[in-house]
């Protein structure tokens, strides 16, 4: 995808209420109007990069673009996994997000465990991929810098 590194932010909102509850794996939401203005070249699936919420720490994330096949959503989500634990939700807070890479397609699963299993694998490979030097540079500079939330990138 030419558009990647691709930055991004907006307002947390409610989603489905499957990822902490259902799933074990909380996420975090984006609002309609950032899901519409993503790059045409972005394909459904799952990505990684870093995320924070409300200006604070940066922490490694994974996501989901798309339409949940398990669940057979009719409408197109973009949901983070923010690897750490926070401790209260952040609903309405600012989440702003730096997409680096394109983990895999999303598919279906037969059963909730494999979406389960298929999920923890992404956050495995989403965090050692996240440990290489050229990804720890993109971080310092889109996070360190307020550039990007001029230029929307």
């Amino acid at each position: 995808m030419k558009t990647l590194p691709f930055f991004c932010r907006g307002k947390v909102v409610r989603g489905f209420g499957r990822g902490s509850k259902e799933l074990g794996i909380p996420t975090a939401n984006f609002p309609e109007s950032v899901v519409e203005h993503l790059p045409a070249d972005f394909s459904t699936g799952i990505y990684f990069g870093w995320a924070s919420v409300g200006g604070g720490d940066v922490h490694k994330m994974v996501m989901s673009i798309g339409w949940n096949p398990y669940y057979k959503n009719t409408k197109k989500s973009m949901e983070a996994h923010i690897i750490h634990r926070f401790k209260e939700d952040f609903y309405g807070d600012f989440l702003s997000v730096l997409i680096l890479g394109y983990l895999r397609p999303e598919r279906s699963f037969n059963s909730l465990d494999s979406l389960v299993t298929a999920i923890h694998s992404d956050i495995e490979e989403a965090q050692k991929r996240l440990d290489s030097t050229e990804y720890r540079k993109l971080r310092d500079d889109y996070f360190t810098s307020t550039d990007h939330i001029l230029n929307g990138r």
